[in-house]
């Protein structure tokens, strides 16, 4: 479902040259800086030679990598990325599922469930901030709440949890028919896994899904998610007294959610 499917060339070396150059020139307030890909690690040692510059250059900026995790299954690697961020550095990481199959299916490989989790565990080993990120998609939205058990039982060093509703762009589009949930299906299985690791005392996130999806009593883990530039809403939206507080839609996508309406009524 990635909203940036992969291209047939070798541009690691020209970006890396870029983001170079855009870490010398970045003013020194900045409080978070966030790397993301494609894959970041596969970056191989030139990763751990990004964030070491941008620790010197910017000493107080905390690092953010999105990541599946696979190569930090290394416990080498994983100490060495961890270690040359002087700890101000946190990892964003999907699972997809509970299950074993469904993970590597929507991961596309048959190593990434064991890999990935070795890598969550490497991390945490090292003491990283570690988020763990649940894309919500048709393969794995009605085992949302066992997903929340299994972190329960078996992650419970992870920072926190995000849950991801679908940017509908790249793969996300051309594969709809397989992946593609309209929020209103998952919502109920989505609310019982929020409400499981809430009470379990886990800070809990909602990411891109519109205050009018969900209950209200699921507002309290939206966040506003969604890079301005790339943000809007409906006009339907214009009355809606949340719109302020409420994460829109996706600009990029290729059909907005079904079931929009304005929250006329303030909580």
């Amino acid at each position: 479902m990635c909203c940036q499917p992969p291209k047939d060339n070798d541009d690691i070396d020209e970006l890396f040259e870029q983001n170079i150059q855009k870490i010398l020139g970045a003013p020194k307030n900045i409080n978070y800086i966030g790397i993301t890909g494609g894959e970041p690690t596969l970056l191989g040692d030139k990763l751990p030679t990004l964030i070491s510059l941008i620790r010197e250059k910017l000493p107080d900026t905390h690092i953010h990598i999105l990541s599946n995790g696979r190569l930090f299954s290394s416990p080498e690697y994983a100490s060495n990325v961890v270690s040359v961020g002087d700890w101000m550095i946190s990892f964003g990481i999907p699972l997809h599922s509970d299950y074993e199959n469904d993970h590597n299916l929507i991961a596309g490989n048959n190593r990434a469930y064991q890999e990935t989790l070795y890598g969550l565990y490497n991390l945490a080993m090292n003491s990283s901030a570690i988020e763990l990120r649940i894309v919500i998609n048709n393969m794995n939205y009605k085992r949302l709440p066992q997903i929340s058990q299994f972190i329960l039982k078996n992650l419970s060093f992870v920072s926190w949890i995000s849950f991801i509703g679908m940017e509908r762009i790249g793969n996300a589009d051309t594969l709809d028919k397989h992946i593609w949930v309209e929020p209103k299906l998952y919502i109920p299985y989505l609310t019982e896994a929020c409400q499981n690791l809430s009470m379990a005392g886990y800070d809990v996130r909602i990411y891109n899904i519109p205050l009018c999806l969900l209950p209200p009593t699921a507002h309290i883990f939206a966040f506003q998610s969604i890079s301005e530039w790339k943000k809007y809403f409906l006009k339907e939206c214009d009355p809606c007294l949340m719109r302020e507080k409420c994460c829109g839609l996706f600009a990029t996508s290729s059909k907005p959610f079904c079931g929009i309406n304005p929250i006329l009524h303030q909580e």
